[in-house]
C-alpha cells in the first residue's frame, strides 16, 4: 500500500497543473439577466481558497498535502441585439498565486501569474419579462486559449491546451421575490503533448443551482449547490487518480452601492471531493461597474 500511495502521489504532483485550471465556469446569481443593448460591464474578482485534504480516486487521502490559492479575475461584458435576439459578448483573464503547495509532504514547484484567456458569447433564447414570474434562458459558448504558463510537473493556472465550455443558464421567477438561478456546463479539451507525455482530460460537467431572495431591487441573498463530475485525467492513457468530483454549498450576497456600482461576495464550503483537493472554504469578492 505504501508503494502504491507513493507512486500515485508522484503522478498527482505532475498533474496538479491540470487540476487547478480545468474548472468549469462559475456563475453568480443574476448573471443571466438580460441588460439593455449597449450596456458594458467591467468586473473584478478576488478570491482565496485554502486546502489541506488531497484525495486520489481509488487510493484515498494523501497525508501532509496542501494548496492555498489566491485567484483574481478581470472580466468585461457587452450587451447588444442581433436579429432581434439579445446577445452578450465577454472576455476574462484569471491570475493566480499558489502557495504552500505540498503533496505527500513534498513541496511542489509552481507557475504563478496569468491563467488562460477565455472568450464567451451568449444568446438569450428565452426572455419573458415579468417582475415576479419571468423566465430567462441563455446559451453561452466559452472558449479558453492557453495563454497561461504550463509546464508538466508544475502547479499552475494554465491548462496547456484549448478548452471549450458550452453553458446553459436559467433564471426563473418563483414569486414573492424568490428566483431560481441555475447553470449546467460541460468543459471539453483535446489531449496535448508536454515533455514527452500525452496528457488528456475527459469532459467535466458542472451543475449550479441557487435560490435567490431579492430584498429590494438593489439587494439580494442567495444560497445553493455547485457540483462537478467527470474530468478524469490521464498521462499516456494511464489514469492518474485525479478527476473533477466535488460538491459545494455556496452563500452569496449582492448590493448595488449606486446605480452603476455593485459589490458581491461568495462564501463556499466543500461537502465532498474525490480525485483532488477538498477545499477548507472558498471566499470571493466581486466588484462590478456598469457603463
Amino acid at each position: 500500500m505504501k508503494v502504491k500511495l507513493t507512486q500515485s502521489a508522484v503522478t498527482a504532483s505532475a498533474l496538479l497543473a491540470i487540476s487547478t485550471s480545468a474548472s468549469a465556469i462559475d456563475i453568480y446569481p443574476g448573471d443571466y439577466t438580460v441588460l439593455p443593448p449597449g450596456t458594458t460591464l467591467a468586473l473584478g474578482y478576488l478570491g482565496y481558497t485554502p486546502s489541506s485534504d488531497f484525495r486520489l480516486d481509488g487510493v484515498g487521502r494523501v497525508p501532509d498535502s496542501s494548496l492555498d490559492q489566491t485567484v483574481g479575475i478581470a472580466r468585461v461584458l457587452h450587451y447588444m441585439r442581433i436579429g432581434g435576439v439579445p446577445v452578450a459578448f465577454q472576455a476574462y483573464l484569471p491570475f493566480a498565486k499558489l502557495t504552500d503547495v505540498r503533496v505527500g509532504g513534498s513541496p511542489q514547484p509552481t507557475n504563478n501569474g496569468l491563467g488562460d484567456l477565455t472568450f464567451g458569447a451568449t444568446a438569450f433564447l428565452v426572455n419573458r419579462v415579468d417582475p415576479q414570474y419571468g423566465t430567462t434562458v441563455g446559451l453561452t459558448a466559452y472558449f479558453s486559449v492557453p495563454t497561461g504558463k504550463y509546464d508538466y510537473g508544475r502547479v499552475g493556472a494554465g491548462a496547456g491546451t484549448v478548452v471549450l465550455t458550452p453553458q446553459l443558464g436559467v433564471i426563473q421567477g418563483l414569486g414573492r421575490n424568490l428566483f431560481l438561478d441555475a447553470a449546467l456546463d460541460v468543459a471539453v479539451q483535446p489531449g496535448h503533448d508536454d515533455s514527452g507525455y500525452r496528457i488528456s482530460v475527459r469532459p467535466s460537467i458542472q451543475l449550479q443551482t441557487y435560490l435567490r431572495y431579492q430584498f429590494t431591487p438593489a439587494t439580494s441573498v442567495s444560497f445553493g449547490y455547485a457540483g462537478t463530475y467527470g474530468g478524469k485525467q490521464y498521462v499516456d492513457d494511464a489514469y492518474t487518480g485525479q478527476k473533477t468530483s466535488t460538491s459545494q454549498l455556496r452563500l452569496f450576497a449582492s448590493h448595488m452601492l449606486t446605480p452603476t456600482w455593485q459589490v458581491s461576495g461568495m462564501l463556499g464550503k466543500d461537502l465532498s471531493a474525490e480525485g483532488g483537493f477538498k477545499n477548507s472554504y472558498s471566499v470571493q469578492l466581486r466588484v462590478m461597474k456598469i457603463f
